[in-house]
């Protein structure tokens, strides 16, 4: 007879991260065996120069600093309070996911360039996520992550998808962390709260990560020509429009940073395009007024389907399964707008300037 399956009481952050929401962040899988087989040697130079930045590990002493704060500061305003907890549990969810997929990589594959790679990028991620959770513990919540790690539902990926979405991922998440870190520069009263003074040293690991992934694409051009074009238009599209409804989802956050979300974004979406110039073959053009509608109207969508689920009922769930099909149709005429195509560069290795 097996025992009685025990139960674990857990944070509300914690099933917060739990949970599995369309724009959460993720925990996935691939065939750890076709990442084993990828042959660096086409770019072995710029392998091995960013092997050696990975091994000098800049930021090592970093993560490790302290500080303290004064929760009272938040909790004297519930709505930043909420939205700010929201914004540091989907961080620590996509660092940990990142964490946990590079570690399952390095322990699946013989080849040891893409082991040792993937060790280091866990290394990192295990410090960001890490880091959040101190920020949260301050705020008297925090995520556990070792529950998290085992009651996370896994979504399954091709590897190529995986390379695809993880760039995308790790770029856009540079591109965000420098331009608040930037804005915050000129505006240090607006600083709410000391976590941001972390963020440049941050930025540029996830920028060296998402040069990782950039140099196993060149790797492997076939990932970059042909129908597979059609799959980095998909992903660029779905990354963008879940940032955009998700940011718009904290109006509260974006205020007390004296940022528009809307002007955030696109100088996110910005930065990331000319970024991803590097290895992705086309981009997409967010400065096209069908564009900036179509994102205005998913986000409408996801707070109509918001409102609807929390009514309940079958009216409910009617109406949010007339809101899912015209989410999904606005999703597609975002696919169909026209995007740019230009030649890939010689030399693709980029440095964090922006």
């Amino acid at each position: 007879m097996n025992a009685p399956m025990q139960t674990t009481k857990i944070n509300d952050t914690t099933e917060q991260a739990v949970r599995s929401e369309l724009l959460a962040p993720r925990f996935y899988r691939t065939d750890y065996d076709a990442v084993g087989k990828i042959n660096v040697e086409p770019v072995r130079q710029q392998w091995n120069s960013m092997m050696e930045e990975y091994k000098e590990d800049r930021n090592r002493a970093h993560f490790r600093q302290e500080f303290d704060y004064d929760a009272t500061t938040l909790t004297s305003d519930p709505e930043l309070h909420e939205e700010f907890i929201d914004f540091l549990t989907s961080s620590i969810t996509a660092e940990y996911s990142g964490c946990v997929l590079y570690q399952e990589i390095k322990k699946n594959v013989d080849n040891p360039a893409i082991a040792d790679l993937m060790g280091y990028m866990a290394r990192d991620e295990s410090r960001h996520a890490g880091f959040i959770n101190k920020a949260l513990k301050q705020l008297g919540v925090a995520v556990d992550l070792g529950f998290l790690k085992r009651q996370k539902e896994y979504t399954y990926f091709r590897p190529k998808f995986i390379y695809y979405a993880t760039y995308l991922s790790e770029k856009i998440g540079y591109a965000r962390y420098i331009t608040i870190y930037r804005h915050l520069e000129k505006h240090p009263e607006q600083r709410f709260h000391p976590i941001f003074n972390w963020f440049m040293e941050w930025c540029n690991d996830e920028f060296r990560h998402g040069e990782s992934f950039a140099l196993m694409m060149r790797a492997q051009p076939e990932l970059l020509r042909g129908h597979n074009k059609l799959w980095i238009r998909f992903f660029i599209i779905a990354v963008y429009s879940t940032m955009y409804v998700r940011d718009h989802n904290r109006p509260k956050l974006y205020e007390a940073l004296g940022m528009d979300p809307t002007e955030f974004d696109f100088r996110v979406f910005d930065i990331t395009t000319a970024i991803t110039q590097q290895v992705f073959p086309l981009s997409v053009d967010t400065d096209d007024p069908r564009f900036r509608k179509g994102l205005e109207r998913l986000r409408d969508i996801s707070a109509k389907s918001t409102a609807a689920k929390e009514r309940g009922g079958i009216m409910g769930r009617l109406t949010a399964g007339a809101l899912a099909v015209s989410a999904g149709l606005t999703f597609a005429r975002l696919y169909c707008l026209p995007v740019k195509h230009h030649e890939l560069p010689e030399d693709f290795r980029m440095e964090p300037t922006w």
